[in-house]
């Protein structure tokens, strides 16, 4: 062993961070692709027509919105429970 025992390279947790950012960034961009595809394109062709790549830019404007919210308010729900735990166990 390397005497740091259960502790962690910090150079690796930050690595490993990263990494699973990059891929639930992945993740949101394959759905939201999906998502707004199968609302969006009627008939696939050479061209996108005018209404058909309004859809795909207010789709993509109200994905990338709701995420946000989502995320937003499951941190806001983190934050209140740990500050209810931080209050219960005084």
């Amino acid at each position: 062993m390397d005497g740091q025992g259960a502790t962690a390279d910090p150079q690796l947790q930050h690595f490993i961070e990263i990494e699973s950012q990059k891929q639930r960034f992945q993740q949101l961009v394959h759905q939201m692709t999906e998502v707004c595809w199968e609302k969006c394109m009627d008939k696939p062709g050479p061209k996108l027509d005018s209404r058909t790549e309004m859809c795909f830019v207010n789709c993509v404007e109200r994905f990338i919105d709701t995420s946000q919210f989502i995320l937003n308010r499951l941190e806001q729900t983190q934050r209140s429970r740990g500050s209810l735990s931080e209050s219960m166990s005084e």
